[in-house]
């Protein structure tokens, strides 16, 4: 099986890609039957294709090299594309009526060529690595964080106005946005909170896998960001699948058990080591302090103390 996934290329997503903008193209020569369904096959193999070069492409680089797993601009276009190819699915799916396709294809195409452009340019090394996925690990969790207290926001005050509207209290002088207003901020809240604890947990696990060189599944940090995920995913696909009549009542109880599970993760990434330096890493010794007078000859001691640290 390893082995016909290692046959996976660049070309194979592109294809695929090029299939499906294809068949949007053929919207306008009218109704093509199973149009529609090949679109949906096309991108889920395009997506499992374009995930398993990438995960085959950074476990291909060894340990021992001082070279940053997707830590280059090639490896940077190709996520670009695959986070605007599973958006672009994600709203098909939604509206598979709209044209999108004709706007995203393009632009996914064109981030896989840029990446071809820019294959020349040397990888970071694996300690800059670290930094820029530790950087995009922070903001993606805090932004993810945030929507989903502005969604715990909203979800409460959907309540509240709801319970005011059946009393006839809404209309008083301490007024609430409408309950279709924070219908609305829910779901968004909703769909923001889940892609970005998704490319929280995404770049947190690439980070580990460069700074540790193994990737650390039994860490709490990971394991409970990775509950959170997988609520918000089940809380988007609720909203949606859910009725119009009915959606609005269940989302601010989604958006309310979305909270809870935040503070649940929060409280065990903060109790736990998560995200601390890590001395015993495989592969780094961890430092010791010399004491110079019994460590060093007597005319290493003296060039000690004429020549400052650092010089030499």
């Amino acid at each position: 099986m390893m082995d016909f996934l290692r046959q996976i290329s660049v070309t194979c997503f592109t294809a695929s890609y090029l299939v499906v903008l294809v068949l949007e193209a053929l919207r306008f020569l009218g109704r093509v039957p199973g149009r529609g369904l090949a679109v949906i096959v096309m991108m889920v193999l395009g997506i499992f294709t374009h995930v398993t070069y990438l995960t085959l492409r950074a476990a291909s680089i060894s340990s021992d090299a001082n070279i940053g797993r997707l830590a280059t601009w090639t490896d940077w276009s190709l996520m670009v594309a695959l986070g605007l190819a599973i958006a672009f699915f994600a709203f098909y799916l939604r509206r598979p009526d709209t044209i999108i396709g004709l706007f995203f294809l393009p632009a996914i195409l064109a981030m896989i060529a840029l990446s071809r452009a820019v294959s020349h340019m040397p990888a970071f090394e694996r300690n800059e690595a670290v930094e820029v996925w530790r950087g995009v690990h922070g903001a993606s969790m805090m932004l993810g964080s945030a929507a989903v207290l502005v969604g715990f926001l909203a979800g409460a005050m959907y309540l509240v106005q709801s319970w005011r509207l059946k009393r006839k209290q809404a209309g008083s002088s301490l007024r609430l946005p409408t309950l279709e207003t924070l219908q609305d901020l829910n779901r968004s809240c909703l769909v923001i909170s889940t892609a970005s604890v998704g490319l929280g947990l995404v770049s947190g696990v690439v980070m580990n896998w460069n700074r540790l060189g193994v990737i650390p599944w039994t860490d709490g940090g990971i394991i409970l960001s990775g509950v959170l995920f997988l609520w918000l995913v089940s809380a988007t696909l609720v909203e949606y699948f859910y009725a119009p009549a009915s959606r609005g009542r269940k989302v601010a109880y989604l958006t309310l058990a979305s909270f809870a599970f935040l503070v649940l993760a929060m409280t065990g990434v903060l109790s736990s080591s998560h995200g601390a330096d890590q001395s015993d890493a495989p592969g780094v010794a961890p430092t010791q302090d010399i004491d110079v007078d019994e460590e060093l000859p007597e005319n290493e001691v003296a060039m000690q103390m004429i020549v400052p640290r650092g010089q030499s």
